[in-house]
This record gives structure tokens, C-alpha cells and sequence, in this order.
């Protein structure tokens, strides 16, 4: 059994780690997403309104970026001390973005003549995230330089035309989560904006999934061969094909009378551009250098961690489904104050 550990603690916090970046995407991408088409709004009163939205879960969809983190550090610590330094810039303007849009959930509603400024930190770090999250995804699609098991590129290495189609896709998926949880929580011309906006959202975000999958394919050998030789080619060709025919039945349910099914199906396409990411990049931390299994800490240390994981965890999704569930329904114009 103590030959196994090795192996199966090590995949098991992979998982985990997988697990906890996919429910910060979703959780957090559709609350980015409404801050991105915050300033597109047509009325200030659907700004409150979209606000309003997410004031009372946005701080807890956070929780799962501090997780991912911790968990990196205390379960990956080859990776955390490679990744880290290589991608230290975008990170931390993604930090300070994310510090101006929590200021400005309990600024605006009190300011009255510069209220347009919170306006403009709401939205802008909204979009500064975004933005930041796909130049770390570009250049962990792309590669990062080791030398001596050490990063031994520069500081704006990270800052690549990939980063850039990374970041524009992912402003158009969170923009696209955004609308799809604005068309299922408000009403009214909030929710009549949120549908138009959609499309646009779709396409940036559909065309960028494209392009990207496209770029990594053709830059990385090891990536084309996976997904193009037979017989895997027969296996993974209903991801990309799903995800094409998800993009269409979304486009199809954004004036549909079911409100919940943009979000949803949203949401299931953000899973397999997961999956598609998971299946290039398997089974690496960091790629083509650190595999997982290269990366872990001790069995010593992962059993010891594996013990918060299993209390942390089911304490944070009970606290996140209750918060859900205590504030569900439409979203009243007067829940954000009025002005």
C-alpha cells in the first residue's frame, strides 16, 4: 500500500487542484463577467440592479482562488516556486484588480457625485482580472523556461500575443457566464440587455476557443499528436464537437423562456474548454517539465494536507449552496438602494 501513495496522493491532489480551479472559473468568472458589461449597461439603474446580483456571493465565489494557492504550495511545491516567479506580474495585478472591485461593492452605493469613478474601478478591475488570468494561461499553454529546475526567463516573458487571445477569450466566456446569470436573475431591461449582449460575448468567446486550441496544436507537436493521431483522434473529437454544439444551443436560448439555460449551458462550455486544456496538458504542473508526480510533496506532507482538504472543502461548498439558496430568485430593482 505505501508503494501506491507516490503515485495515487499526487493524482488525488491534482484532481483536487483541478476541481478547485474549475469552481473559481465558473463561480468567479460569472461575477467578473457582470462587472466586464458593467459600463455597457444602458441605465445606471441596471448597473444597481446587476450589482445587486452578485453582492451577496461574490466574496465566497473568491474563496476558491485562495484554495487553489494553498493548495498549490502545500501540494505542489516544485510548481508553486516555477510558477510563481514566472507568472509574478500578471498575478499580482490580477490581486489589485480584484482589491478595486471589492472596494468598489461598498463604495458606490454610498457615493453620489464620483459615483461614476467606482463605476469605472468596478468595471476595470473586472476586466484587468480577465485580462490577467489569460496571460498566465497563455504562458502555461505556451511553455515556461526552467534551467536547473529553476524559472529562467524574465519578468514580462508571460506577456505573449497567446496571453492576449488567451485573455480576450477569456473576457468573452466570462462576459457570456455574466449574461447568461443576468438573464436568470433580473428582469425587465437589465434582462433585455443581458440577452443582446450575450451574442457578441458567444462570439468573442467561441472564435478565441478556436483560435487557441488552433495555435497550441500547431506550436506544439506533442500537443497535435495527442489529440490527431488515431486512435485518439476518435476519442477526443466529441469534445471539440460538443463544445461546438453547445455554442449554437446557446446562441438558440437567449431570448427561450427557460432563464436559467444560458447559464447552464454556459457553463457546460467553459467545462470542456477545461477538458480540452486538461487533455493537452496532461499530466504535467508544470508543462513539459514538472509532472505531477514530479512536482508533489511527500506522501508525509499530502496526507497531512489531504486532512484540512477533506474538512475545508465540504465546509466551503455548504456555506457557498446555502448562500445560493437564501438568495434566490429575481433580483428587486430597490435591493441595491436607490439614487
Amino acid at each position: 500500500m505505501d508503494s501506491l501513495l507516490p503515485f495515487d496522493l499526487p493524482l488525488l491532489f491534482g484532481a483536487v487542484a483541478a476541481f478547485s480551479v474549475a469552481v473559481y472559473v465558473l463561480a468567479d468568472g460569472f461575477d467578473l463577467g457582470v462587472g466586464i458589461l458593467f459600463l455597457a449597461a444602458p441605465r445606471d439603474a441596471d448597473r444597481d440592479v446587476m450589482m445587486a446580483s452578485i453582492e451577496p456571493v461574490w466574496d465566497g465565489n473568491e474563496t476558491w482562488l485562495v484554495m487553489g494557492g494553498t493548495l498549490l504550495f502545500a501540494a505542489f511545491p516544485a510548481g508553486y516556486y516555477v510558477l510563481l516567479p514566472a507568472f509574478y506580474l500578471p498575478i499580482m495585478f490580477m490581486l489589485f484588480a480584484l482589491i478595486f472591485r471589492g472596494i468598489a461593492f461598498g463604495f458606490r452605493l454610498q457615493a453620489a457625485s464620483y459615483r461614476w469613478v467606482w463605476d469605472v474601478a468596478f468595471a476595470g478591475g473586472s476586466i484587468l482580472a480577465g485580462l490577467c488570468q489569460g496571460f498566465v494561461l497563455g504562458g502555461f499553454i505556451s511553455g515556461i523556461p526552467m534551467e536547473a529546475g529553476m524559472f529562467s526567463g524574465g519578468p514580462f516573458d508571460c506577456f505573449t500575443i497567446l496571453g492576449l487571445l488567451c485573455g480576450l477569450g477569456l473576457l468573452g466566456g466570462y462576459a457570456l457566464l455574466g449574461a447568461g446569470w443576468l438573464i436568470w436573475k433580473t428582469e425587465g431591461s437589465t434582462q433585455i440587455f443581458a440577452r443582446e449582449v450575450a451574442h457578441a460575448a458567444l462570439i468573442v468567446a467561441a472564435a478565441m476557443m478556436a483560435i487557441v486550441s488552433g495555435w497550441t496544436a500547431l506550436a506544439d507537436p506533442n500537443v497535435a499528436s495527442r489529440w490527431f493521431v488515431w486512435p485518439n483522434i476518435a476519442y477526443l473529437a466529441p469534445l471539440p464537437l460538443s463544445a461546438a454544439i453547445i455554442a449554437c444551443f446557446i446562441w438558440r436560448s437567449l431570448w427561450g423562456k427557460r432563464e436559467t439555460l444560458p447559464f447552464i449551458l454556459s457553463v457546460v462550455l467553459f467545462l470542456l474548454g477545461f477538458a480540452g486544456l486538461a487533455v493537452s496538458l496532461w499530466p504535467y504542473i508544470v508543462p513539459r517539465h514538472i509532472s505531477i508526480w514530479d512536482g508533489a510533496a511527500d506522501p508525509q506532507a499530502l496526507a497531512f494536507a489531504g486532512v484540512g482538504i477533506v474538512i475545508i472543502i465540504p465546509i466551503v461548498l455548504a456555506y457557498q449552496a446555502h448562500a445560493y439558496w437564501v438568495f434566490r430568485g429575481k433580483v428587486e430593482r430597490s435591493a441595491y438602494g436607490e439614487h
